[in-house]
């Protein structure tokens, strides 16, 4: 006997066939979840950074409301999505503010701590970080989409593997690779081991 959708599955389905009502609905029961993930992002940007996690939710539902035409999968892919627009934001906000600094020396910073194992106070520019994201999906797509959900969008092993329907042996032996990868070509980027 199969379960019934959860309510934020049920929203998503109706979302997706056009009922502008249900996403509506769904801000509220996904919100505080959504700024979990917000925080995650800003926890490793300078203390003075311009963005706020309420704006990033804020600018990430700006951009999700025209997503209605999204098959969502449930709740995990909805959160992989918006995670994935998240760090777009903060991508783009990093390229603006460098632009506007003519040189960059001022770019916004994120760690990488959980992603790749280095220590708190090693960090790396988010423009570079994105660059090697861009780099790995060129290489290994299913590896940058590992990281996308697992770092940026905070889900589980388990979770991964359901959203990218694969195995969580898949899953852990794609993540540990990806994180690996990363951590070499971050290195090699900043010119640091």
């Amino acid at each position: 006997m199969t379960q019934p959708p959860s309510e934020v599955t049920q929203l998503l389905i109706e979302w997706s066939s056009g009922d502008q009502a249900a996403f509506e609905k769904l801000v509220p029961l996904v919100h505080a979840e959504l700024r979990r993930v917000a925080r995650r992002y800003m926890v490793g940007e300078r203390a003075a950074h311009t963005l706020q996690a309420t704006a990033l939710v804020n600018e990430a539902y700006l951009r999700l409301v025209d997503q209605n035409r999204i098959a969502w999968q449930g709740r995990a892919h909805f959160f992989a999505i918006s995670a994935q627009m998240m760090r777009r934001i903060l991508v783009d906000h990093a390229r603006k503010r460098r632009y506007a600094k003519r040189g960059g020396e001022h770019a916004l910073r994120v760690t990488l701590t959980d992603a790749v194992g280095l220590t708190d106070e090693r960090a790396a520019d988010v423009t570079a970080l994105d660059d090697a994201l861009k780099l790995l999906a060129q290489l290994d797509q299913r590896q940058s989409q590992v990281v996308e959900l697992r770092f940026f969008g905070g889900l589980t092993n388990e979770e991964t593997a359901e959203v990218l329907d694969l195995s969580l042996a898949t899953i852990k032996r794609e993540w540990a690779t990806a994180k690996a990868w990363l951590y070499r070509e971050m290195s090699s980027t900043t010119g640091e081991p």
